[in-house]
Order: structure tokens, then C-alpha cells, then sequence
């Protein structure tokens, strides 16, 4: 598909609480190289600040990003700072906190509640900012409950440091936990084709059936997460990418803004070239048959 003229208008909008952004967002973890979380080659500065400034030139105005996305030599939030500081008054940078690396890139430990102010004030140092506009708590595989946690962030939130509270890696009795203490507006978890997890699938629907965003990551990579999908030669969703001139990533990405308006997507890359790709994505309109096929697909149940 022709994406010369396609902004990230074209996937329309949502309101995360009082901001509003387009669907199509971008992700800021492969930023600072192809493989952010461990000891990859370091991104070419200049590109990653080039590619960021593009984002923003499409239309793109949410930001998804976290202190602890950093390789050698590159850190994502210092990349977002240097791109597009003075940052435009639409522009809206989420962050995540809760995992702690250490300087050498290894996983510590996971914050205990009254280590999480630190973890705000480390990215609004790095983003160069005097608040935060969505803070997620990343919910930790070592806790059941998030209450202590979303708690503390609630209380930062009443001191002006964050604007909105998410939350991440949850299941739904996780938000209703979390509702019970401040407003959540809106739920990250992995989700996208070929990944199915019913407790995902709720959730989806309840944020959906209570005005709550679902903010998918790993949406083009699927069951591949931080792997990618592979070689993608999946004949469906090549048949559906045919027909339409789009690429099997901009298909993936299509399916998934089609579960819902209130679905954003936040497809990261650190090549020009695939930003552009994935903001046309957000214009691609698949049929009814055509998405009754990947559906059927997600759920294992072939190709219909």
C-alpha cells in the first residue's frame, strides 16, 4: 500500500484521559539498538534521532519509552530528550517503571514500593521534564497483588510528578485492583497475531466495555515477542497482504487496531524506512472476510 500521503491521523484517535492520541503510536525500545535489553551493537545516534523526529513530522504524538531501555552508549529516553525537546504541546511520552537494570545492562531486582518514586524521577531526569504524562506500574512475576505498588504511584500522581496511571503485564482482576485505588487510564500487556492468551483476550474487552486503552506490545512480532514473527511466511496473512500492496508486518498491525477503537498500537524500529511502513499501517482497512480469516488464525483454528 502507498503510504506517501498516510499520517498517524489516518488510525484515528483515543482519549487517554484528558490526551488525546492517534492510534498509532511508536515504541521506543529498539532506539538504542536491535537488541535493547542486552549487549547488541549500540543504534547509530543520529539515525535513532532522525527516526524520532520523522515519527513526530507523521503525525505520531504518544511515546512509549522506560529508563530501563538502554544498550551501550545508547539510553531511549536520552535519544527522545536530544530528538524533540522542547517537546511539541500535543505529544504525549508514556513510561514504565517497576524492573531495575543495573549499570552493566543485568537485571537487579524489581522495585519495592518505596523505591518507585526513584524510579519517576530517574525518567523525568532523562526525559528532561517536570511531570510525566502516563506512568505504567510493570507488574512484577514475583507479586500477586499490585495494591502496594499502584498505591505508591497514586500517591505520586497526587503530588503532580504523573498526569495518568497504567498499568502492565497484568491479568484482570490486576485492574480492578488497581481501580479500587486511583483512575487507570489505560492496560499494556503482549498481544497480537498468532498470540492468543484467553486472560489477555478479557481483558481487551473489558477495557474496551470501560473506555480503558489496551496498549499492545510486541504486536508485529506475535508469539515471536522480542524475537520477531520469523520469516512471516504464514499464507493467510500473506494472501491478506497481497491484496491490499502491504507488507505482513502492516497487516499484523491492521488486525490488531481492528480489535477495537480503543486499541493503540506502538510498533518500534529504528529504520526510516519501517516507521513509515507502520504509520501507513494505520490506514490499511481489512474486510470483514479478511479479518474473520486472521481471527480464525489467532486462535489456532486455521485458515477458514
Amino acid at each position: 500500500m502507498t503510504s506517501q500521503t498516510i499520517t498517524a491521523a489516518d488510525a484515528g484517535t483515543w482519549e487517554l484521559g484528558d490526551l488525546s492520541v492517534s492510534r498509532i503510536g511508536f515504541g521506543a525500545m529498539r532506539l538504542t539498538g536491535s537488541a535493547a535489553f542486552h549487549h547488541g551493537t549500540p543504534s547509530d545516534r543520529g539515525r535513532s534521532i532522525a527516526v524520532l523526529r520523522k515519527a513526530v513530522e507523521l503525525g505520531v504524538n504518544h511515546i512509549d519509552t522506560a529508563a530501563f531501555y538502554f544498550s551501550r552508549l545508547r539510553s531511549a529516553n536520552e535519544i527522545i530528550n536530544s530528538a524533540l525537546a522542547p517537546y511539541p504541546d500535543d505529544l504525549v511520552i508514556a513510561t514504565k517503571v517497576g524492573p531495575l537494570r543495573d549499570y552493566a545492562g543485568e537485571w537487579a531486582t524489581w522495585a519495592r514500593p518505596d523505591q518507585l518514586r526513584s524510579h519517576v524521577e530517574e525518567n523525568l531526569r532523562q526525559l528532561g521534564r517536570d511531570h510525566l504524562d502516563l506512568v505504567y506500574l510493570r507488574k512484577s512475576d514475583r507479586v500477586d497483588s499490585v495494591s502496594e505498588h499502584f498505591g505508591a504511584l497514586a500517591g505520586l500522581r497526587e503530588e503532580g510528578l504523573i498526569r495518568h496511571l497504567g498499568i502492565s503485564g497484568v491479568e484482570p482482576r490486576h485492574l480492578a485492583e488497581a481501580q479500587a485505588i486511583a483512575p487507570v487510564v489505560s492496560v499494556q500487556n503482549q498481544y497480537g497475531l498468532h498470540a492468543p492468551d484467553p486472560l489477555t483476550d478479557e481483558l481487551l474487552r473489558i477495557c474496551g466495555e470501560q473506555g480503558i486503552a489496551f496498549v499492545p506490545f510486541f504486536a508485529i512480532a506475535g508469539k515471536g515477542g522480542s524475537r520477531g514473527p520469523g520469516d512471516d511466511a504464514d499464507e493467510v496473512i500473506a494472501a491478506v497482504a497481497r491484496a491490499h500492496g502491504a507488507s505482513p508486518a502492516q497487516v499484523r498491525l491492521a488486525w490488531t487496531l481492528h480489535q477495537g477503537p480503543h486499541v493503540l498500537a506502538i510498533p518500534g524500529t529504528g529504520d526510516p524506512g519501517h516507521l513509515t511502513e507502520n504509520v501507513a499501517a494505520g490506514a490499511l482497512r481489512l474486510t470483514e472476510a479478511e479479518v474473520a480469516r486472521l481471527d480464525a488464525l489467532h486462535r489456532g483454528g486455521g485458515a477458514g
